[in-house]
């Protein structure tokens, strides 16, 4: 039902460039539930943030199998969370919440109540963070480790130049006091893993943008 809703939605916004079902079996869901044995562990009741959503991967497929953990689906772009609140009412999903927010909003902020209705703040509050192809390793661990509580991980789907983004990351993780636990091959690509290992820093992350435009620790080019 959640694939046959995206392909739907898809005809009137662009929320994913695959067109074809069987593809989107692949590409979509197969590949969201590669990271459940990596979240086999969690207790149930834990939180998990996807940020960058989009049209709901990996968390919607996550949230679908997993109904005893809380989902916080994250987008900047309206008719994105739009679709992503009709989508939940349809599936009669009760585990998940979409929020229209910035990343680098939710991680300054300490006093919010959470979407799924508790008291607290979204920054340290999540006990895992999904990031998948919204950007290189050093902008994604800028945006999400300040959102994680220590020993929380970061589960990154990436693509075959995984480890050069991680080369070029090492600044930005030892800023943010986290570091890479491992990168796990999958049938359809790759899950970069990041373990945070103590308080973020008040710095970070830093105002709307900045991530994108300037990733921690890497130097642009025609700079020192």
């Amino acid at each position: 039902m959640y694939l046959a809703t995206l392909m739907h939605a898809n005809t009137r916004m662009n929320l994913t460039a695959i067109r074809e079902e069987a593809d989107a079996w692949d590409k979509h869901i197969f590949d969201a539930l590669t990271l459940v044995p990596l979240m086999a562990e969690l207790e149930d009741d834990a939180s998990v943030i996807d940020i960058g959503s989009g049209g709901g991967l990996p968390g919607i497929p996550l949230a679908i199998v997993m109904p005893k953990v809380w989902f916080t689906l994250v987008d900047a772009t309206k008719k994105k969370i739009d679709y992503l609140d009709q989508a939940i009412d349809a599936l009669g999903l009760k585990n998940v919440r979409a929020i229209n927010a910035r990343a680098e909003q939710l991680g300054v902020d300490r006093g919010m109540r959470t979407p799924d209705g508790r008291k607290g703040a979204h920054r340290e509050h999540y006990d895992v963070a999904l990031a998948r192809g919204v950007g290189q390793i050093a902008m994604l661990a800028e945006l999400t480790v300040p959102l994680l509580k220590i020993g929380g991980l970061v589960l990154m789907t990436k693509g075959q130049r995984a480890e050069e983004e991680l080369e070029i990351a090492k600044p930005a993780l030892h800023l943010l006091h986290t570091n890479h636990a491992g990168t796990i091959e999958t049938a359809t690509g790759r899950i970069v893993v990041l373990e945070k290992q103590r308080k973020t820093p008040r710095d970070y992350p830093r105002r709307d943008g900045e991530p994108k435009r300037s990733p921690l620790g890497v130097k642009r080019e025609g700079k020192k």
